[in-house]
């Protein structure tokens, strides 16, 4: 996850810190990064091209990172480093496939060196340290729970104490790319990989981590709007498709049309709206749910998240044409149903009461 809130301060021997507000299992953990020990340059293989490069810049997206993350009180930090370890051929990197993390707020096997992915969001915490590191660097961080500012109360597994002190390494990494490097296919492939992770963590119970995903998937889709709507006022004019450059849509690779990204756009925010109802952020749920009715009006799902919205901003005559609109898309719905008789009952209890206050004041 993007840092939430990213401050710099300047201590002793111009050690930088930065805090920011991280994604985890179970809630939102602020996070205060320490550099501990300065990078040495290397040098990797770009893969792909059989040319070496020299390490002096950071991880991108995509970047095959390997690292290993331990728990301050059991790390043994080795102050003159291993040069084995730094020398590591990146050509060999592969990602492993682990589960995200459920009762850990670090997400990942400790003390163990893992293979890691940037940009896919397994390890919140991690990758955002990865991001601003060098192969060779470590970096110490401290973890405390957003308890308070948090949009949902925090529920610290019971395993872990109100704060850790851990060390996060980075041994080596590939050449990744930044986003707007990156040609529209390998964009869209991302927002589909994105997309299916939030299902699985929403599936697993993970809602935040579900949350993220999505919110990233989205964030790697809107500069696509404008190549989608470039591509078919091409198509409009010229009557044909045109030969279009490297940084716009590849006509190799595979790339959705207009209505199948909107479509997906929709599910996006249907889906966001979703995580923020279990959330409790109704506010927030109601405008992605409005969202994707305003992409694909057939959306039954999005309407029902919104009609839930507005019921739980008590807002009854908003929800009642969500949940209108709804039927009329799905007659007989038993959901849809359900929900307008409940709305009928509360506007005749607020009726009611409204009522009996009014009679008290005239009498």
């Amino acid at each position: 996850m993007e840092p939430a809130h990213v401050e710099t301060l300047h201590g002793k021997a111009d050690v930088d810190v930065t805090s920011w507000v991280s994604v985890c299992p179970g809630g939102l953990w602020k996070v205060q990064r320490k550099q501990t020990q300065e990078w040495r340059q290397q040098t990797v293989s770009n893969v792909g091209t059989g040319k070496a490069s020299s390490s002096d810049y950071c991880p991108r997206l995509g970047s095959l990172c390997r690292v290993r993350v331990q728990l301050k009180v059991n790390a043994a930090v080795n102050e003159k480093g291993d040069e084995n370890l730094l020398l590591t051929d990146v050509t060999e990197l592969v990602a492993m496939s682990h589960a995200r993390h459920q009762d850990s707020v670090l997400q990942l096997p400790l003390g163990e060196w893992t293979t890691i992915r940037l940009g896919e969001g397994q390890c919140d915490i991690t990758e955002t340290c990865v991001e601003e590191m060098r192969a060779g660097e470590m970096c110490e961080i401290l973890l405390t729970p957003c308890g308070d500012g948090a949009d949902v109360p925090v529920s610290l597994p019971s395993d872990e104490n109100l704060s850790l002190c851990a060390t996060v390494e980075l041994q080596a990494f590939t050449p990744g790319k930044e986003s707007w490097e990156m040609p529209a296919s390998e964009k869209w492939e991302w927002v589909k990989s994105h997309k299916n992770w939030g299902g699985i963590r929403f599936r697993s119970g993970d809602v935040w981590g579900a949350t993220d995903s999505y919110r990233r998937a989205l964030k790697l889709l809107i500069p696509l709007c404008g190549l989608i709507k470039e591509s078919q006022t091409k198509e409009q004019v010229h009557g044909v498709e045109e030969q279009r450059d490297t940084n716009s849509i590849d006509e190799t690779q595979p790339f959705p049309s207009a209505d199948e990204f909107k479509i997906m756009k929709a599910e996006l925010h249907s889906n966001l709206s979703l995580c923020q109802l279990k959330l409790k952020q109704p506010e927030r749920a109601k405008a992605n749910a409005t969202k994707a009715t305003q992409l694909e009006a057939g959306a039954v799902k999005a309407w029902y998240r919104l009609g839930q919205a507005c019921q739980m901003l008590n807002e009854l005559e908003e929800a009642k044409k969500a949940f209108t609109t709804l039927l009329d898309l799905q007659p007989e719905l038993p959901a849809a149903v359900k929900a307008l008789k409940d709305l009928k009952l509360r506007e005749k209890e607020r009726n009611a009461l409204l009522g009996k206050r009014l009679s008290k004041m005239f009498t």
